[in-house]
């Protein structure tokens, strides 16, 4: 009958053997990162194999010393660069990064040397090995992996968010309870290699997770002006038509580029993006942070926001302000926006959408007014 260890590393390698496969069968993972995925699902395998491996030929009267010797020296090596390639998955390339390299290409060469000068393990006539003088240097060298994984699982947290931190960081905790019950304890407590295919598997939860946000942080972006997307705007309205009665201060505008068409027709389209660009920049300035600007059109905004009829009065005159200084900024081209807002104090009992008519309507006033006072026929 195989040993509780043994049966648990054949468990640990089938998890892994599992990650693989789905690694494999995502469209959505690049062909580096899936290198990247294998590479670390191998280390921890073949770390696991070499510890189990030590322990089976420890007391083997048969197996010659230097054979022991090598398994433990591939196991010290391959053990904290197992942690290290669980942070190669966080492709984080920073200080720590770069300092848990060269702590770990230190530990390689200090364990070669150490293989040669029996300073790791001491193998008595049983052939049962124990720590050597020098094993102090490896738990040091360990300990320092462990203290540069820590910091590189909070910097990752913190690029993603709260809603996301707690779990990540959890991951870790788990990690380190895992290793350290095996150090500290030792004897038949062998949970370094479980809890390191756990939170293998854990991490690629979180990488799927966190590829889908930031997938939708491109779809709620709009690729062209850097605002809030169409996609976003629609979403966002989702949520809005819950929310009856609106406030009081609850306000939309409704912006248009005018002269847009003639501009892409006449000087090109780049010409064109230039001016939506530069709209989205003025309305931005103007807006602050007080609302969420929308592109729901190829030269149409939609901003959402709360705020009184004085406040929503200057925002149409800074905005021409904005759009003047822009045009002096930019000799080649010209940019005026045409402007209405609604507000729900004036239409009590409408929702967002309703709202978002009304400033439409108010918008196009403002419109007319303009092509009027340009000679120009709509």
């Amino acid at each position: 009958m195989i040993s509780y260890y043994t049966s648990l590393i054949l468990l640990c390698w089938m998890a892994l053997g599992v990650l693989c496969i789905l690694v494999h069968e995502n469209s959505w993972i690049s062909k580096k990162d899936k290198h990247l995925f294998y590479l670390t699902y191998g280390i921890i395998a073949g770390s696991a194999f070499a510890e189990w491996l030590g322990i089976q030929l420890s007391g083997n009267v048969s197996t010659p010393v230097w054979l022991l010797e090598l398994v433990k020296c591939f196991d010290y090596i391959l053990t904290p660069l197992a942690g290290g390639a669980i942070v190669a998955q966080m492709k984080l390339r920073n200080r720590w990064y770069k300092a848990l390299v060269v702590v770990l290409a230190l530990n390689a060469v200090f364990q070669i040397i150490a293989g040669f000068n029996h300073w790791m393990i001491v193998v008595d006539n049983q052939h049962y090995y124990a720590h050597g003088p020098f094993y102090g240097v490896y738990i040091a060298l360990y300990l320092l992996v462990i203290i540069m994984t820590a910091a590189e699982f909070l910097i990752f947290s913190l690029s993603y968010r709260k809603r996301n931190r707690t779990s990540l960081i959890c991951a870790f905790v788990l990690l380190l309870v895992g290793i350290g019950v095996q150090e500290i304890l030792g004897g038949e407590f062998r949970t370094a290699y479980v809890a390191m295919t756990i939170v293998a598997a854990l991490m690629f939860i979180h990488y799927a997770e966190f590829y889908k946000m930031d997938a939708d942080e491109k779809l709620l972006t709009d690729a062209l002006c850097d605002v809030f997307s169409r996609y976003a705007y629609m979403k966002d309205m989702e949520q809005y038509r819950s929310t009856l009665p609106l406030p009081e201060d609850f306000t939309v505008f409704v912006f248009d580029i005018n002269g847009l068409k003639t501009v892409n027709d006449t000087i090109g389209h780049d010409a064109g993006d230039k001016l939506i660009i530069g709209a989205a920049r003025c309305i931005e300035k103007v807006i602050g942070d007080t609302g969420k600007c929308y592109r729901v059109g190829g030269d149409e905004f939609v901003v959402v926001t709360n705020m009184e009829k004085e406040a929503a009065d200057n925002i149409l005159t800074s905005l021409e302000d904005e759009t003047n200084r822009w045009s002096e900024n930019n000799p080649k081209l010209s940019l005026s926006i045409s402007s209405g807002y609604a507000r729900a104090q004036k239409h009590p009992g409408l929702n967002t959408e309703e709202l978002i008519k009304k400033a439409d309507r108010a918008m196009y006033v403002s419109k007319a007014a303009y092509y009027m006072s340009q000679g120009i026929e709509q």
